[in-house]
């Protein structure tokens, strides 16, 4: 679906509701499944966690989590521990050009039966599950923070529980730390100091325990965006967007939006449960926005484009995951960028964005690459001039009714071809 659109209003208001975190929903869905009695409320809605809620309930032999890359890595885990069944664990065409043979080596050495069907080091799996006898694992610690997830989430049911030993600089952090807390939530003991991880063996049973889903802060990311992008209108029209559920204290690695866009004029208030966004056109605006996003890989498309979009140049740097997610996101932000009139230079780890001195280019059609935020990222620039999403229904992955929710804010849509 190709989809046309606009907004011409000079301000934004609205009220906009976002589901759960994809990041949290996965890694409870899998504890639920290890753990009888816990509940789960506000769940995600994507694709992801559909799809994952759906391959912890099937009987099946073969799994197909199509484009789902957290599932990928968090199901391989558990079917290893899932004795005496048998899983073929498989994905979409551009799933089986991911690399897992990292989580694969390091599950073999505790014991696992993994076997590769196609390609080395590359799904699909065919994974007999059984008793993992060791405990202690070593990673090279910058390595995509899904893989030691993945292995928390199942330490606790080994014998001895489970050490993970970390080499060289950690990334990913926030994620590490998200998985920690969840586990603390439904009563496992775990720790994280230094280098090392240790997970306690424990007796999974009934938790009698519910545990509500924060929303999604990399959903939240485009509204940011939005807020930022009204910055170009000098009137004082007011622009709001509530958004919506929220805390402060959030376990996931993109609440660092809110201090972020502090630097693009975007304020953030906290209301209760509510996230409250608005525009501070007295801000002056940075030449260069220079952040290391190591931490928070998935809100560098959605930076990007706000800086093009304002005319703010910047360098970020720490985006070495971003190769081999749903597609390489780094070389896709250059060739859309360039659509668009930008100039942009691309490493394997880092993008280099030049301060726009021209208007945008109009009509440019954004190619998504089977990518959901590569279709949401582009889209806030419908402020700035009309433009078109190719295969606009690839944000179903992770936010399904983002464009109806761009509608209630004034967003003009029209579906060409």
């Amino acid at each position: 679906m190709l989809l046309k659109i606009q907004n011409t209003n000079k301000f934004l208001s609205g009220n906009i509701k976002i589901t759960g975190s994809k990041s949290e929903t996965n890694r409870l869905l899998l504890l639920q499944a290890l753990l009888k009695g816990l509940t789960i409320e506000n769940l995600s809605n994507s694709d992801d966690g559909t799809l994952m809620q759906k391959a912890l309930e099937s009987h099946s032999e073969t799994i197909d989590i199509h484009h789902a890359g957290t599932a990928m890595r968090f199901l391989t885990a558990y079917f290893s521990i899932q004795k005496d069944r048998k899983t073929i664990l498989t994905g979409s065409k551009r799933m089986q050009e991911r690399p897992i043979g990292i989580l694969v080596d390091a599950l073999r050495s505790l014991g696992a039966q993994i076997e590769y069907l196609k390609n080395e080091g590359y799904p699909p799996l065919s994974i007999q599950g059984t008793t993992l006898t060791k405990s202690e694992v070593t990673l090279n610690a910058n390595v995509s923070s899904q893989y030691i997830s993945a292995l928390m989430l199942i330490g606790a049911t080994l014998p001895n529980g489970l050490t993970i030993l970390l080499e060289g600089k950690i990334t990913s952090v926030p994620y590490i730390n998200m998985t920690l807390q969840l586990l603390h939530q439904v009563g496992i003991a775990a720790t994280f100091q230094g280098q090392s991880i240790k997970i306690e063996p424990a007796q999974l049973k009934d938790v009698k325990k519910n545990i509500t889903v924060e929303s999604d802060w990399s959903s939240a990311s485009y509204y940011y965006s939005l807020v930022a992008l009204m910055h170009r209108y000098k009137e004082e029209q007011p622009t709001q967007i509530t958004i919506s559920s929220y805390k402060q204290d959030s376990l996931q690695g993109d609440a660092v939006l809110a201090e972020i866009y502090t630097q693009l004029g975007v304020v953030s208030r906290f209301e209760k449960n509510k996230l409250i966004l608005e525009v501070d056109r007295s801000k002056e605006l940075p030449e260069l926005l220079e952040l290391d996003l190591s931490n928070s890989p998935d809100i560098a498309q959605t930076i990007a484009v706000s800086c093009l979009g304002l005319g703010v140049g910047c360098t970020l740097t720490g985006l070495h995951t971003l190769k081999i997610k749903e597609t390489d996101r780094l070389e896709a932000l250059h060739t859309e960028i360039t659509k668009l009139g930008g100039t942009i230079e691309v490493t394997d780890k880092s993008l280099h964005l030049a301060k726009m001195t021209t208007p945008l280019l109009q009509n440019c059609t954004i190619a998504t690459y089977h990518d959901h935020r590569m279709a949401m990222a582009f889209a806030p620039l419908g402020i700035c001039v009309p433009i078109c999403i190719e295969d606009a229904g690839v944000v179903s992955k992770s936010y399904p009714y983002f464009w109806e929710d761009l509608k209630t804010l004034g967003f003009t849509q029209e579906i060409i071809g």
